[in-house]
């Protein structure tokens, strides 16, 4: 009877999981691709805030990032991570109110990126 009743709570809750997924996996042909720098707004790109936070930096200006976290990549701790690495990615949206709002995010592997220049 237990184990019945815990099935029907992780159903209840999956719908909810799945309505916070808004980054899409291909981007939209239609709308530019940017080629950015991400990492934590407040480790690697000294912007103020509370806590570390993901952050894009393009164009000479960096931006918090809506619609992904900064651990949502990876520990954000790691070595590699994105307090400790500025990493380059894909990304496409646009800035409202002085924060980015994500369409579409891809990390460039240092591979793919050594192969594009």
């Amino acid at each position: 009877m237990y184990f019945y009743d815990m099935k029907n709570y992780v159903f209840l809750l999956f719908p909810i999981f799945a309505l916070g997924q808004q980054i899409e996996l291909l981007p939209n042909p239609e709308v530019e691709t940017i080629k950015a720098e991400a990492s934590c707004g407040i480790c690697m790109f000294d912007m103020q805030g509370k806590s570390c936070e993901l952050a894009v930096r393009f164009k000479g200006d960096s931006y918090y990032v809506e619609g992904a976290g900064i651990d949502d990549f990876g520990d954000a701790h790691a070595e590699e991570g994105f307090c400790n690495a500025i990493r380059s990615a894909d990304i496409q949206g646009e800035v409202i109110d002085k924060r980015f709002v994500l369409t579409y995010f891809k990390l460039i592997e240092e591979k793919d990126q050594a192969a594009r220049q």
